[in-house]
Order: C-alpha cells, then structure tokens, then sequence
C-alpha cells in the first residue's frame, strides 16, 4: 500500500509525493488522516537543518506529531479500534523515508497503542492535543507560572491551561502589538511591566536571550521554567546570583499529560477554539510550510488531507 505524504528531502528542499508503507502487523492500526498540523518549532528545525543531531536524524524524512483521522483497518489483535477518532502523534511506516515524526501523510499505520482516542466534535483543534500536553507539561514541571514569555501559541496554551487547573490568570509578555489584543488575561509590552518580583516565570518565546530577559524580574529564589526548543543558551551571571534564580527545563510531553488534556477538554474547562489561523489543503503543502515558518501572522497551520 502507497499513500500521499510531506518529505523533506533535505533542509528547505520539500515534496509531495507517494510512498510506499510498511505491512501491518497484528497490533497496528491503519488511520487516514484528515488534518495534520505544521509545528513552527521543531519542524522549523527540521526545515531548516538546523535541528541537533540525534538518533533516527536524517534526511529524506516525514515529518509531523500532529495529526488526526480515523482507523479505517487494523491487524487481528486491534479489530476493535476501527472507526475511532483518533489523534496520531508520529508514525514511522514508511519504505523509503525516516518517520521522524512521520504524522504528515495521507494514511498511516502505527501501533495501536500509539494512536490516542479524541472526541470527534473537537474537529481539526485536535490537533493540538500534542502542544496542548507539551504546555501542561511546563505548568506542572515548574508550577503554575505567574508570568509567561511569548504570546505565540505555545504561550497561549500555558495560559489556558493555567486557568483551566484553577490558577490565577498569569501575565504574558509579547513585543507584538497585533498579539496583544483582548483575552482572558493581562498581555502587554514587557517594556511596560515594571514587576521584579516573579515567582515562576515560563518562557514560551524560544528566544536566546530569554533567560536574561526572565532571571531580571524574578523574586529571590523565583524559578525560571522554559518550554521552548533552543539552540543554544546564555546569560549574564549576576543577575541569576543575586536572585539565587533556579532553572528548569520542560522536555517532553507524557502520556498522564495528554490525560490531562483530555479530561479539561470534556470537563469544558479547557477550549482550543481560535488558536488555528491558517488552513490549507494539503495539495498546496510546499508553499504552506514557509507560511507557517516565516508569516508573523501564522500562529498555527493546519493542513487538510480529506481532498487527497
């Protein structure tokens, strides 16, 4: 079986083309996708080459760990699954490519512990179930923040999600006027904030001079929490000296932490409406890559698969 898929060739060089999948084995489930998402940090890494190196690195590749469809087949072991609605964090069932993630493709095979149930009426916002946990993540890793850095999308779901477990609205810092409209909680110009006294602060920007920015408006012994992907960090040692600033890295996302998602989800605590801002079909997915990567106005992209 062949199916359609996204394949990054090699830094920018990008493609759609078929590629011939992997046989399905007893536990697998086989999902026809019906929107992936397109991840403006990790898969900007991969894009661009400049993701570090590590084990199953490499090109060609398909990439994706946000996806959703529905099981249409499966091995004798996962009959029952067919029909769900499903959200599909990465898929490595491909011939010729590396799945790393391997979620941007028409139809996939995975095991069907993978694939995690999701109420259908959430629609094409279930797919971001993953960055979605990835922010519950931080908020459970260094406690609920009281200042976030970055308005981005990530940013944006610490927020939500910091309310939705029954905290305080925190405050968030963006430079962008255009993200700093009305929400549910204060977002302003750090430029404008003169607090120092900070107990957690959650870096959601990526930026390389985030810590420099969060260690100079912490408490004394305020934590800093970052929830990007970075290159590589630096930062002026007295201001963390004389916070007795603590660090501490959110990696990645856990099975208890998309539980967690789900359930604020169906509790009607937590809403991912509005979060999306671009959507294109896949057919147009070599020009809607550099959309997502480069348009200061693409907070999220999603890609849809249901016309392939």
């Amino acid at each position: 079986m062949d199916t359609t898929a996204v394949i990054l060739e090699a830094p920018e060089r990008l493609a759609l083309r078929s590629l011939a999948l992997v046989a399905m084995t007893a536990g697998d489930i086989r999902v026809e996708i019906e929107w992936s998402g397109v991840s403006s940090g990790t898969e900007k890494l991969l894009w661009s080459g400049q993701m570090p190196a590590f084990p199953g690195m490499g090109y060609p590749l398909v990439p994706g760990y946000e996806s959703i469809g529905r099981v249409v087949d499966a091995g004798a072991d996962a009959r029952a699954r067919i029909g769900e609605w499903v959200f599909v964090p990465g898929a490595n069932c491909y011939r010729d490519a590396r799945g790393l993630f391997g979620g941007t493709a028409r139809t996939v095979i995975l095991p069907q512990a993978r694939a995690i149930p999701i109420r259908e009426s959430i629609g094409r916002d279930g797919i971001l179930l993953a960055l979605a946990a990835t922010a519950r993540h931080a908020i459970v890793a260094g406690g609920v923040p009281d200042l976030v850095i970055g308005h981005g999308i990530l940013g944006r779901l610490i927020a939500r999600i910091a309310m939705a477990m029954g905290g305080a609205a925190p405050t968030v810092w963006d430079t962008n006027p255009a993200r700093r409209d009305n929400f549910d909680y204060p977002v302003i110009d750090p430029a404008a904030d003169d607090r120092r006294d900070y107990a957690v602060i959650c870096d959601a920007s990526g930026a390389t001079d985030a810590l420099d920015l969060a260690f100079a408006r912490l408490r004394k012994g305020g934590e800093v929490v970052l929830a990007g992907f970075y290159d590589r960090l630096s930062f002026a040692f007295p201001q963390a000296f004389m916070r007795e600033a603590r660090m501490r890295i959110s990696a990645e996302f856990t099975p208890a932490d998309v539980a967690a998602v789900i359930a604020l989800l169906d509790a009607g605590s937590l809403n991912l409406g509005g979060l999306i801002t671009h959507e294109r079909p896949a057919s147009q997915a070599l020009d809607a890559y550099p959309q997502a990567f480069t348009d200061p106005e693409c907070l999220k992209m999603v890609l849809d698969w249901k016309t392939i």
